[in-house]
């Protein structure tokens, strides 16, 4: 099987709340995020994520819905571990909820959750999404404990998070990928899918591809700053066939 695309299009709703933040009812809500998440699908996506964040900075709650009604596509739902976004989890009931740690002055998701100290918190969560029908994940660094207890916690999958490996060159790039490499191979031998993503590019992509046992890459800033110039159907397909490189055979 080969590697999977999710393409996050969190990206193009951050440039329509910059102009309609404020005037949610105007006649036009530019840039459409359905539109956003059929071009996706049109580009090769095999899966959509968006992530409803507690302030609601970029994606809506009506947005996640328009998504998960109109495009045929699994729909993989980051949220924070709270109250309210698990049961407007268990309401939408996407295919998979990845659950991340949020922060409200960060721009975007930065480094990944601490599941070894909280493990009672998440345990709970996590029995009510998969109640739901929703297969979890949870966003965590290649550190082995994090990922023996995300398997002692029963979730179906992690996602290991790639920001460092994006942002360091040399020696430390390297260790790095071997990271990457440990945690992909230790998450698939507890019986974990193991999927990556953040930072995540066509200049970086190629480093990934010595790190087996991957399922899926979520990828979206990229592909939504590629898609200004090449149009975002034509940046996904670029970004699949780049992918398509990945050794799937161990």
């Amino acid at each position: 099987m080969s590697l999977l695309l999710g393409v996050n299009i969190d990206h193009v709703a951050t440039l329509r709340q910059a102009r309609y933040a404020m005037n949610p009812d105007a006649p036009i809500l530019e840039p459409s995020i359905l539109e956003a998440a059929l071009e996706a699908k049109a580009g090769g996506a095999d899966s959509i994520t968006v992530h409803v964040r507690e302030d609601r900075r970029h994606m809506q709650d009506d947005d996640a819905r328009l998504v998960r009604r109109e495009v045929d596509l699994p729909l993989n739902l980051e949220l924070a571990n709270t109250p309210e976004m698990v049961a407007f989890a268990c309401d939408l009931k996407p295919d998979f909820a990845c659950l991340v740690p949020e922060k409200r002055e960060e721009i975007t998701t930065e480094g990944g959750l601490d599941v070894v100290g909280n493990l009672e918190a998440l345990r709970k969560t996590i029995s009510e999404l998969q109640s739901a029908g929703i297969q979890v994940s949870l966003f965590i660094d290649p550190d082995e404990s994090q990922i023996k207890a995300a398997a002692n916690l029963g979730v179906e999958m992690i996602e290991l998070h790639t920001g460092t490996f994006a942002l360091t060159i040399g020696k430390e790039h390297e260790s790095e990928i071997t990271r990457l490499q440990s945690g992909a191979e230790f998450g698939t031998s507890l019986g974990l899918r193991v999927n990556a993503g953040h930072g995540i590019h066509l200049e970086n992509i190629k480093d990934l591809f010595s790190v087996k046992n991957l399922k899926e890459l979520n990828i979206g800033h990229t592909l939504v700053s590629r898609g200004i110039f090449i149009g975002l159907r034509a940046a996904v397909a670029e970004m699949k066939a780049a992918m398509a490189q990945y050794p799937t055979k161990s």
